[in-house]
This record gives structure tokens, C-alpha cells and sequence, in this order.
């Protein structure tokens, strides 16, 4: 976004990571203690500019000067009246849109946050896929999805204001926009930031090897999970098109390769869809291709979107996949649907003007 005629185009204060911002103080002769304090306030306490009595006034006219505190805008906010899912429509500088949704459980939250307007991938089970690929969200846009979040739900559900997972599992495939991704986990880790474990934050991908080549030395100890959806190729190729391009034999080598961390899993989405990839031959191939794999398997029937081909299978053909899953002795969990009356559910979002 260029900056108007007499404006100065200021760097976002949230794409930079805790490194970056003692990097900024120490080439402009700043305090070092500026760092500590700016971060304590806008990721602890999660407040903007309050912090201006503790940082002198030298230090306080650069960071106003040099940087823009912004986040982005929530443009309208849906509630689900089934389950209390939040699905937040937020729209950013360039006036692009991208949906964010809190998932509540026990008076707690996890997020799934998007990492790019639209994407690339075109799943056919997915409504994000239909908008194409516009760009890739800045770290400061998604950090700024998270603590927008927080800040909402601090005014409408006071004392819930907990949120304990991140998922970029929203719009967009995070790892095609791996640097942004990265540096917000940094954000999200870090001690003095916001402080989310290290295993509680999962990133999804439709298996993009580019980005699980750089995986292995750039994200340590954070979840992953894998699209999959279907173990046979023709079907798979259907379901995730760059299938064709990045095999599934392919994508597989590359995750076993992953280390993990003690009681740590990959875990594999698997949307069920009726009379496409629910049959019990469908649930032998996948059991037999994770079996003896650190793998935990999320079953998710189809949750249908406006125009969709797709229908989901009914319960009793989803909890006899699993049964057969079952007997692999791969621990599977059937994903119960939250959201879906706002769109809020798995495939659901889609933030096309």
C-alpha cells in the first residue's frame, strides 16, 4: 500500500518479533529497556499506546513517528446461536477482507486464524478456495486477528477472555506465505509476547512441500497437521488439486522426517464426504497408510457452502469409519461441527466481496 502525497508510510510495530525490536532500539540509540515494556503492553496486558509513562519521551516520539499501531479493522461479527462460535469478518488496509473464528470450549477459546486472502489451492471441499488467491496477509494482520480477538471478547464475554490454541487452519495455506507464518508463531511464543506453548499453536497444510522442506530447521515443536482427505490419488487429486503437483508419497516423507516431541502427533484432517471417500475401502487404505505413525486422525463430515457438490455422509457411516479406523489402533476423533449456521465451520469461510 504506497503511502499519500506528505505521508509517511510507517512499519506495522506487530510484523516485528522481539529480535526485530531490540534490533530497532539498539541502531537508533534507544533504551534498551523500551523493548521489555512495548511488549509487555501490547501482548501481556494487550493494550496499545498505555505504556507511554513508562518510556521516555525521545523513545515515545520515534516508535509515533516510525511505526503504525493499528490493527485491523472488525467489520461485522457473527455469533452462532448453537454454540457460541465467534466468526469475525475483518477488513484490512487495502480494504481485502479475511474471516477469523473463536471456537469455544469450557469457557475457553482456540482461533483459527487465516494466513492469506483467498488461496491458491483450490480444494474442491473448501469455500476459500473459490475466491482464488489475492495476497498473503502481513504478520502484523494476523497477529492483529488474534489480539482484535482478545479484545472483543474482553468487552462482550468478560472473564472468557482465554484463548489457548491457535490454528492457522482459516483462510489460505499457511505455508505458501511461510515467512509471515513464521515470524507470527515467533510473536506468539515468545516469553515476552504472548506466551502460547509451543504445542498449542497447529499449522495446516494441504502439503505444500516448499514449506515442509523448510520446516524441519524454521518451526520446531509446532503442531502440524496435514490435509489428506483421501488415500487414493485420482480421489485426492480431485479433492486438493497441487496433489498432482506434490504427491501425497511425497508430503509423507517429508512429515515422518519431522521430530517430535514426547506425547507429540501429526495430526491428519480427513473431511468425510457422501459417496466419494466414506466407503470402508477408503478407511482400510488410510488406516493402513498411518498405521505405526505418530498420527491422530480428525474425522470431519462435510460442512456444506453455498453452490457445494458435496454432501455429508450420515452418523452412522462416519462412526463405522471410524470403527474401522479403530482397529488400527490409531487414535481417531469424529470433529463435531461448530459454527456451521454462520459459516464458521471447517470450509466454510469465504470473505469475497
Amino acid at each position: 500500500m504506497s503511502a499519500l502525497p506528505g505521508e509517511v508510510l510507517k512499519q506495522s510495530f506487530y510484523d516485528l518479533n522481539y529480535a526485530d525490536l531490540e534490533a530497532v532500539i539498539k541502531q537508533n540509540d534507544l533504551n534498551q529497556s523500551v523493548a521489555g515494556i512495548l511488549f509487555n503492553w501490547h501482548y501481556k496486558k494487550k493494550e496499545s499506546m498505555q505504556c507511554r509513562d513508562n518510556i521516555s519521551k525521545s523513545s515515545l516520539a520515534f516508535f509515533e513517528k516510525h511505526f503504525d499501531f493499528s490493527l485491523p479493522e472488525i467489520d461485522t461479527v457473527q455469533e452462532s446461536s448453537k454454540d457460541r462460535t465467534v466468526k469475525f469478518l475483518f477488513k484490512l488496509k487495502d480494504q481485502h477482507k479475511v474471516e477469523t473464528v473463536l471456537i469455544p470450549f469450557n469457557n475457553k477459546y482456540s482461533i483459527c486464524l487465516s494466513s492469506q486472502v483467498g488461496c491458491a489451492m483450490n480444494c474442491s471441499f473448501c469455500f476459500t478456495g473459490e475466491q482464488g488467491l489475492k495476497r498473503n496477509l502481513t504478520t502484523s494482520e494476523m497477529v492483529g486477528q488474534f489480539l482484535q480477538a482478545w479484545r472483543w471478547l474482553a468487552s462482550n464475554r468478560p472473564g472468557e477472555e482465554r484463548i489457548l490454541n491457535i490454528v492457522f487452519m482459516g483462510q489460505g495455506e499457511p505455508l505458501h506465505n511461510f515467512d509471515a507464518v513464521k515470524k507470527a508463531c515467533e510473536i506468539f511464543l515468545s516469553q515476552r509476547g504472548t506466551s502460547i506453548g509451543v504445542q498449542k499453536i497447529t499449522i495446516s497444510t494441504a502439503g505444500y512441500i516448499p514449506g515442509l522442506k523448510r520446516w524441519l530447521q524454521e518451526v520446531p515443536g509446532v503442531n502440524l497437521a496435514l490435509s489428506l482427505h483421501s488415500p487414493f490419488t485420482e480421489k485426492r487429486n480431485e479433492l486438493i488439486p497441487i496433489n498432482k503437483k506434490y504427491p501425497l508419497a511425497e508430503v509423507l516423507n517429508y512429515i515422518d522426517a519431522i521430530p517430535l516431541q514426547k506425547k507429540q502427533f501429526i495430526t491428519y484432517e480427513y473431511i468425510l464426504i457422501k459417496g466419494l471417500n466414506d466407503t470402508a475401502d477408503d478407511a482400510k487404505k488410510l488406516g493402513a497408510l498411518l498405521q505405526g505413525k505418530r498420527a491422530y486422525i480428525n474425522l470431519i463430515p462435510f460442512n456444506a457452502f453455498p453452490g457445494s457438490r458435496y454432501e455429508s455422509p450420515d452418523l452412522i457411516e462416519v462412526e463405522n469409519f471410524k470403527a474401522i479406523l479403530d482397529t488400527f489402533r490409531i487414535p481417531t476423533l469424529i470433529r463435531g461441527t461448530k459454527g456451521d449456521d454462520v459459516l464458521a465451520a471447517c470450509g466454510q469461510l469465504n470473505s469475497k466481496n
